[in-house]
């Protein structure tokens, strides 16, 4: 697409008009018009921002985003460079088209201007802090850039309105979270925007190709899930009518108005499909846009997707686009480039799954490509499987992001918890989540839990390791959960290899995961034996019965969800539940925190499992600890100032780069698992100029993370790295058992959970 030849029709600016994006040896005729681009992600942003009531912000972003394309150097740029990148990060050397749209936004309306400036200045580069060493808002409106007077009068005489109520009334009581909020939504609507419409622009076949839904997309899932409901036809025992129960007290919840409820459900009680049907009812009845489903571990996305698929089968066969998307961070690319941006999930789908990790880490992210989903979430279902896993040096931030999306964003916010909740705002617990008085979903839960009440809890002292081996070759069905991979490997070891023994942890991809537990479950189901050992992702939503659970200390909360794969359906008089202190201590000391808690708690109720043995729990652990709420200090990189040159202090970079949910996510490795592992692995090496959103969503069921500690001794040597950041693993077969998943020498994920 070099063009120099064509570099004379531009002297001075000679020309018919400006230029977006241009096409590979296209006539200039053909190229995208630059007011047609504005225009055309003002409209998207718009549209977007239409949700939370900033539809003329939103407009106004897309309009001026790229008003420093205006200037001769760009116009130049673009007849003498291949323009296949140009959404580059601006510290690459390419032309700075974003710095005149901040510019211009805060000439155009000083103070408030700034709103505008962040999302602007930011929408390639990601959202900046305001002052820092290096690049940050200041410096860039201070910069020195090229002349854009060519900008048509019609575009920048174009005023900036008044901020929607809830920010007048934000700035009113100084709250600079909610402000800084408000900008990181714009920016969502601006760079989702523009990514589409350089995409529609660019690769029309590809946007092309983008799913589009009926408008009655809800409510036809929500025939199809009473229709799969009444066709379970579950047999009518104790627990099942219980469940049947909950879900009639979801329905009729669901016409109460938009705000935080409570869902609260002993494990096995049937939260998944109840919080569901609720959550279709209410985003009908409050036209909303769509449910997203957050559970707290990766490993147990496709247990829900499962869920969710059956539900929705025959709307795929009648030729609907896929309904579901699961979405977590395993193979979020850590560089920024056109063909990852574009890539990158924008959650433009009815039912979204994802986990804790994704959701929260994308509220306080600053990348585009992180960013650019955040505003769907506005006019939302969002369902928080087990809320307290939050962790509780994050707790404030994250409590404040729900907070915002619920009062001002118009979502509804649904905490599902098979324990006491955590969450909510009390006397001595002022930062949490208030519920109106009819917003608790069912509202006998003491009723509740002591019908569905089916495990006897029991504590014993350090079990070694071969003693525990023992006991678990004495039971024909049994299930041990324990706090680390390594723990897990060496339990799996001591067992044996056997046809009804098995393994379980994020070691082993999820596909492999998946195709084990089918294995256990038709095991259990005809009564041949089945032993497991796994790490805590057995916990939480996977639906599998055993008589009798080991569990290593934990939380309390941990200890319930475990006591949930124990007689869940009821079927014995009462299972057992068996918790022990592991002799493996360099592996206990992981979950201290919450095993310290647990230790107090456990001796002083004679079941460990009732409602206010968890409440002691969550005192201990949650609210009892008010100095570690905020402990990473993100709430205090958002301020405001009086300095109208820079009224709001806010530290987006510095937050994104604070804020972990888990402390070292570690490096994806893409494992070639079966025939269909190997061929997405191929399609990944001739995938060009990188991988599409499709494809990366095949691929996350073939992914197992690693430490960068074990990826820095030994990631060269045992994988192949394709498109410069996707590592595929080098020889499977000896480094990948089909027992107990990736095998690394001197591998450190011995140490890690999960």
């Amino acid at each position: 697409m070099r063009a120099n030849r064509r570099n004379s029709e531009y002297a001075s600016l000679k020309i018919p008009g400006f230029y977006a994006h241009t096409l590979d040896d296209r006539p200039s005729e053909e190229w995208q018009r630059l007011e047609e681009h504005l225009k055309g992600v003002a409209d998207r942003a718009a549209e977007f921002s239409h949700a939370f009531n900033a539809k003329e912000w939103g407009w106004l972003a897309g309009l001026w985003h790229d008003l420093g394309k205006y200037s001769e150097a760009f116009q130049s740029y673009l007849l003498s460079e291949t323009d296949a990148d140009s959404h580059k990060s601006e510290s690459t050397g390419r032309i700075d088209h974003s710095t005149a749209g901040a510019r211009h936004a805060v000439s155009s309306r000083p103070i408030l201007g700034h709103l505008l400036a962040f999302p602007i200045a930011g929408h390639h580069s990601g959202l900046l802090d305001t002052i820092r060493d290096g690049a940050c808002l200041e410096s860039r409106l201070m910069k020195c850039i090229e002349s854009w007077e060519g900008a048509p009068e019609h575009i920048l005489t174009r005023s900036c309105p008044d901020p929607p109520v809830f920010i007048q009334e934000a700035l009113g009581r100084h709250d600079a979270f909610g402000i800084s909020f408000f900008v990181r939504m714009i920016f969502s609507c601006l760079v989702d925007a523009d990514f589409l419409d350089t995409e529609a622009f660019m690769n029309p076949e590809k946007a092309s190709h983008r799913p589009r839904w009926p408008t009655d997309i809800l409510k036809l899932i929500e025939n199809e899930l009473n229709q799969y409901i009444e066709e379970l036809n579950p047999p009518d025992t104790e627990v099942n009518c219980q469940r049947d129960c909950v879900r009639k007290a979801c329905l009729a919840a669901a016409d109460r108005d938009p705000g935080i409820f409570s869902l609260t459900v002993p494990t096995g009680g049937g939260k998944t499909l109840s919080s569901l049907a609720f959550a279709l009812k209410h985003a009908i009845r409050h036209s909303m846009n769509r449910i997203i489903y957050v559970v707290p571990f990766t490993s147990i996305i496709d247990q829900n997707a499962d869920v969710l698929r059956r539900v929705t089968n025959s709307l795929l066969e009648g030729g609907i686009p896929n309904l579901v998307v699961e979405h977590h961070s395993n193979l979020d690319p850590q560089s920024e480039t056109t063909t990852s941006r574009l890539a990158s999930e924008n959650w433009d789908a009815p039912l979204i799954l994802t986990t804790g990790v994704q959701f929260y880490e994308s509220l306080f992210a600053n990348r585009s490509s992180r960013c650019r989903k955040l505003h769907n979430i506005a006019n939302a279902v969002v369902i928080l499987d087990e809320a307290q896993t939050i962790p509780v040096d994050l707790l404030q931030p994250c409590l404040k992001a729900l907070h915002e999306l619920q009062a001002n964003y118009h979502a509804t916010v649904v905490l599902c918890t098979a324990t006491q909740p955590a969450i909510h705002h009390r006397g001595d617990f002022p930062i949490g989540l208030k519920l109106q008085p009819d917003h608790e979903i069912v509202p006998d839960t003491d009723t509740l839990f002591s019908i569905l009440k089916r495990v006897t809890v029991e504590q014993e002292s350090v079990i070694p390791d071969e003693d525990l081996t023992n006991r678990l070759m004495a039971q024909e069905r049994v299930l041990c959960i324990v706090n680390t991979r390594g723990h897990a490997r060496r339990l799996a070891s001591l067992l044996g290899e056997d046809n009804g023994h098995f393994h379980l942890s994020a070691l082993m991809c999820p596909q492999h995961r998946s195709e084990w537990l089918k294995k256990m479950k038709k095991r259990l189901e005809t009564g041949e034996v089945c032993r497991v050992v796994s790490t805590r992702l057995i916990e939480a939503g996977v639906d599998i019965d055993f008589p009798v659970v080991f569990r290593a200390m934990a939380g309390l909360d941990s200890i319930a969800q475990a006591a949930g794969r124990c007689n869940r359906n009821g079927d014995l008089e009462s299972g057992r539940v068996v918790v022990f202190e592991s002799e493996d201590k360099a592996a206990e000391r992981f979950l201290k925190d919450t095993a310290s808690s647990t230790r107090q708690v456990l001796p002083l109720y004679s079941d460990p499992m009732s409602l206010e043995a968890v409440e002691h729990y969550f005192r201990l652990y949650y609210w009892d600890q008010s100095e570690r709420w905020d402990a990473k200090g993100i709430l205090n990189e958002f301020h405001l100032n009086q300095n109208p040159d820079l009224p709001f202090l806010f530290g987006f970079s510095r937050v994104a780069s604070r804020f972990r949910l888990i402390e070292e996510t570690g490096i994806p490795i893409i494992i070639p698992w079966g025939s269909e592992g190997a061929k997405l692995c191929d399609e990944l090496r001739n995938a060009w100029p990188g991988p599409g959103i499709d494809l990366m969503r095949k691929l996350q069921r073939f992914t197992v993370q690693i430490p960068l500690r074990t990826w820095h001794e030994l990631g060269d040597r045992v994988c192949e790295t394709v498109h410069d950041q996707y590592h595929i693993l080098g020889l499977p077969e000896v480094h990948y058992s089909r027992i107990t998943g990736l095998t690394l020498e001197n591998d450190p994920a011995e140490r890690l959970i999960a």
